[in-house]
């Protein structure tokens, strides 16, 4: 063992050991890092867990990358794109795409015997990944998708369920506009779905793509467009780059953030308020340990004096009260992890915190638990105070021997 490390554990208060207040100001010190780390990782876990469902959830009802003809105007009266397999085939194999999936979508009115109520019809096909969906889904089942000879099931959110007084089994009496005059359907309802996306949830009935196309007097070789979904958002904007170099000059892409502009500057916008609460609790954190550290530097300043009389060089001296103040820092990082996880974990399984799904599009506080968010947070934290140790551990030097000796006679 090192000479500085044997001075430093000599240093380390010793349980029953009241004199002074380095034994208390640490375990203050210490307390002030582990709130400081809790914070900081609850913060970033809830915010990119915030994120991370928002954007889920946008995507579930679309993609991350649509590709339509240039003659769509809006959702409600879409020109159909013929199947180009050659096309799907080279999509479907750029780097960075996970999934490629047809889709129609078509505007149309619910009446009841109440009101009348204007809703987006959304076919799928076969290929459709409705794994979304599945996990939304609170009773009945999905409409079954890709038979020839179609179906009349819908699947209904229970937010238009619940203004219309619809339930699974019901039928739903939908009128749509087609050319010069209308087209009337009585679907059958045979699942409820909630995303708490109260935008989308308003909107959109999930049904098959061949009702839209019959309702459109499509072939079976048209819809409404292409949905491409990647492996990485956050490498959205590079295999969008790739994939409109395959389109023809009728077609367009378009991405989920262009889609949804304001949504996701919201989103972003949300970073800010974590480096916000990064900084605040950051500088926490380096005035807990700076001001244990001066006060036993102080406390121990005739121990310090003895040493240099004996031959300790600052360098020593100082590598001993960084030690010890190190120790410390590490102790507040793993309490700080340990708790947040503990938090993150209950809040997983319990979901004791809730939301107002009509305010923030989700019933309970999402957590994301990501260790790199640990790592990051701890590496951080570890680093900052460090740092901010170089401005009390300099006082070191300016300690005189023969004045802390003359001082304790």
């Amino acid at each position: 063992m090192s000479f500085e490390r044997f001075i430093a554990r000599r240093f380390m208060p010793r349980r029953g050991d009241d004199r002074g207040f380095a034994g208390p100001l640490s375990t203050i010190a210490v307390a002030g890092i582990a709130l400081g780390v809790t914070v900081m990782v609850m913060a970033i876990s809830i915010l990119r867990g915030f994120q991370q469902d928002i954007t889920e959830k946008v995507v579930g009802f679309g993609s991350h990358l649509t590709i339509s003809s240039y003659d769509r105007i809006h959702a409600y009266a879409e020109t159909p794109v013929s199947i180009d397999s050659a096309l799907l085939d080279a999509v479907a194999h750029t780097d960075g795409v996970r999934h490629v999936q047809s889709y129609a979508t078509k505007g149309g009115m619910v009446k009841t015997a109440e009101q009348i109520y204007g809703i987006l019809l959304r076919g799928l096909d076969s290929d459709y990944d409705t794994t979304f969906f599945h996990r939304s889904l609170v009773a009945g089942h999905l409409p079954a998708t890709g038979l020839p000879s179609g179906t009349n099931d819908v699947l209904l959110s229970t937010t238009i369920a619940d203004k219309l007084r619809l339930q699974v089994g019901d039928k739903m009496r939908t009128y749509f506009w087609q050319d010069d005059s209308y087209r009337a359907r009585a679907f059958t309802v045979c699942g409820l779905y909630n995303t708490d996306l109260t935008e989308m949830d308003e909107r959109y009935v999930i049904g098959s793509l061949s009702q839209v196309q019959r309702l459109n007097d499509w072939d079976s070789n048209q819809v409404g467009g292409y949905e491409v979904l990647v492996k990485d958002f956050r490498r959205l904007d590079d295999v969008a780059s790739r994939v409109v170099q395959l389109l023809p000059y009728d077609l367009q892409m378009e991405t989920v953030t262009q889609a949804n502009p304001a949504l996701f500057s919201w989103l972003d916008l949300l970073n800010t308020n974590i480096t916000l609460i990064l900084a605040i609790m950051c500088l926490v954190s380096a005035v807990a340990i700076v001001s244990a550290l001066l006060i036993m530097i102080f406390e121990k300043s005739a121990t310090i004096g003895l040493l240099k009389a004996l031959g300790a060089a600052d360098r020593s001296l100082r590598r001993i009260f960084l030690i010890k103040a190190s120790q410390l820092i590490l102790w507040g990082i793993v309490l700080g992890d340990a708790l947040a996880l503990a938090l993150s974990l209950v809040q997983q399984r319990w979901q004791i915190i809730s939301l107002d799904p009509e305010s923030y599009s989700m019933s309970h506080v999402p957590v994301l638990l990501d260790p790199w968010v640990y790592i990051g947070v701890s590496a951080g934290t570890l680093a900052v105070c460090l740092v901010a140790l170089l401005v009390p551990v300099a006082s070191i030097t300016k300690i005189s021997p023969a004045r802390t000796m003359r001082i304790e006679q």
